[in-house]
């Protein structure tokens, strides 16, 4: 059949009064001004209690009770954390207290060790790969690849290894190294490799067996530490696809030895939203038991913004 050119009656529809309706945005979560002399209590005022204002918010108190109540704060990282300059970030926020055990894929430490023996890390692959330099800095591929060879032959895991040897070495700039702060400060780090995607690995040192040996022995590490996450944090900052895989199934193992991992928060920071740490850290951990979050924004900025909320929040200053 053919519809003729009709307009609909509208006389008819049914209304209801404003104010009897829920809405989601109102008044009492409206932002307020920034005052200059408020600090960082006045700046997290002025974000909304909307969206990724109330995210914010949620995580700065999420883990601030974690660390009131003697709970567990995972921090995950990938390499793109430390080389845009993050490390003293991380290095405060453990002296402080609100780290208890670290993760880092192979890159994280390839980054975290030049920094450490030079101040420098991240060479220029477009201009490196050509003249086939790329990934073939001397120190790097010899002395890191020593460090976990004789690390994981003496038992240690990988993050353990480069901890102490960075210790033993104290090289010039020592105080750059995440890794080297966790060992003197005695927090786990647990390094989870994939073969073939790290630098260090195209070197004649390179052991297939040490590296896998000691990242399987990390990963272990890593369930327990996981196993302990109740009303706990982790949060996993700029890796896409190897941490949040393997937080998943720390996850799956935890629980499958009846570790309760209830009221645990989750946290992905990136500056894109990507289906696996959307998915493995942020919704299947917590599903149908708290909550997780996804905050979204450079690194450079999300994490010292992050870390600067809550350590005022912890030491009560304005």
């Amino acid at each position: 059949m053919k519809f003729p050119y009709e307009e609909f009656d509208l006389s008819g529809v049914r209304t209801y009064p404003l104010a009897s309706r829920k809405s989601k945005a109102n008044a009492a979560d409206f932002g307020k001004p920034y005052r200059a002399d408020g600090g960082m209590t006045s700046l997290l005022e002025s974000f909304p209690g909307i969206l990724a204002g109330a995210d914010f918010k949620a995580v700065v108190a999420a883990i601030r009770a974690a660390r009131v109540g003697d709970r567990g704060i995972i921090w995950g990282f990938g390499a793109h954390v430390i080389k845009t300059g993050l490390g003293p970030i991380l290095i405060d926020l453990m002296e402080r207290g609100f780290v208890s055990a670290m993760a880092t894929n192979g890159a994280g430490i390839i980054h975290d060790f030049e920094l450490a023996l030079s101040g420098g890390t991240s060479e220029d692959v477009d201009e490196a790969l050509g003249p086939g330099r790329f990934g073939m800095a001397e120190e790097t591929g010899e002395l890191l690849n020593a460090a976990i060879n004789d690390g994981v032959k003496n038992g240690l895991g990988l993050g353990q290894a480069v901890g102490h040897r960075l210790r033993e070495m104290k090289p010039a700039h020592e105080a750059l190294s995440v890794v080297a702060a966790a060992a003197r400060l005695q927090i786990p780090v647990t390094v989870h490799v994939a073969i073939g995607t790290d630098i260090i690995h195209m070197h004649p040192r390179a052991s297939g067996a040490a590296l896998g040996e000691g990242s399987l022995r990390d990963f272990r590490y890593f369930v327990s530490n996981v196993a302990r996450l109740k009303g706990g944090v982790y949060l996993n900052c700029g890796s896409a696809v190897v941490l949040p895989e393997v937080f998943l199934k720390a996850v799956a193992v935890a629980r499958n030895q009846g570790a309760s991992l209830d009221q645990l928060t989750t946290v992905n920071m990136d500056f894109v939203r990507l289906y696996r740490a959307q998915t493995n850290v942020v919704a299947r951990p917590t599903a149908g038991t708290t909550r997780g979050y996804s905050l979204i924004g450079h690194h450079e900025i999300m994490i010292p913004l992050l870390a600067a909320a809550v350590i005022s929040a912890a030491d009560g200053r304005s």
